[in-house]
């Protein structure tokens, strides 16, 4: 099994496997409301919008200008090889800086060394690309590649109800850690300080064959070889 960060796009694979190997991808979507029609529609330039998609993923950041002819460079929120390749599939991203939202068909993006460079439509020298600098990237959930069947996304993990073998609840999956050698969930569960008043209690579980048994994105829950007391 494994896990890919997105960066909002991390991966996971199968269970089964006997080597398991995880990246850490996207930030956790917030709710959003679907962008209007007609701003989805333009086929040129960047043009502001009011709201973001449904389905928007931040991941990553515009850092700087790359080149003389108005590419930008991004430092994507997962590793290139962990799912920073969302950025280069992406038709479309969108922008956020403070208030300001807009839309930016992409007309080239690559992989450059550690980061993503793209051309937008729009910018057309090194001054307008640097204008750009400081914006945050999103691309829609349904613009991420495709993966195999026994890898997931690490935002699609994060909300998913996590149950032992034993069918006991052990909290939802509030985050999800990099480690640096494999992904953890975060998960968080209802509980009571020692005052008798309720707090939120965390349990840290590695998201990797031996303790994760099954993902079911359909029904919302993982199961793991862990227990309650932990």
């Amino acid at each position: 099994m494994s896990v890919r960060d997105s960066g909002g796009s991390g991966r996971a694979k199968s269970a089964s496997r006997a080597s398991v190997s995880f990246g850490a991808f996207a930030r956790k979507p917030v709710e959003r409301n679907a962008v209007a029609p007609a701003a989805a529609g333009r086929a040129s330039g960047i043009e502001p919008v009011d709201t973001l998609p449904d389905d928007a993923v931040e991941v990553g950041a515009i850092v700087d200008a790359y080149g003389l002819k108005g590419w930008v460079k991004v430092a994507a929120h997962a590793g290139t090889s962990k799912g920073g390749d969302a950025l280069t599939s992406a038709k479309r991203w969108w922008l956020e800086k403070g208030r300001e939202l807009k839309v930016a068909p992409v007309v080239a993006a690559k992989i450059h060394s550690d980061s993503v460079v793209a051309q937008l439509s729009g910018p057309g020298d090194r001054d307008q690309a640097l204008a750009l600098k400081g914006w945050r990237v999103y691309v829609r959930r349904s613009d991420f590649p495709a993966l195999d069947a026994d890898e997931f996304y690490w935002v699609d993990l994060i909300g998913l109800d996590v149950f032992n073998e034993e069918g006991v609840a052990l909290g939802a999956v509030a985050d999800m850690i990099d480690n640096g050698a494999h992904a953890v969930l975060r998960v968080e569960y209802p509980t009571q300080g020692k005052d008798g008043q309720p707090v939120t209690g965390e349990r840290l579980i590695p998201f990797v064959g031996v303790y994760v048994k099954a993902v079911d994105q359909a029904a919302k829950r993982i199961v793991v070889d862990w227990q309650a007391d932990y």
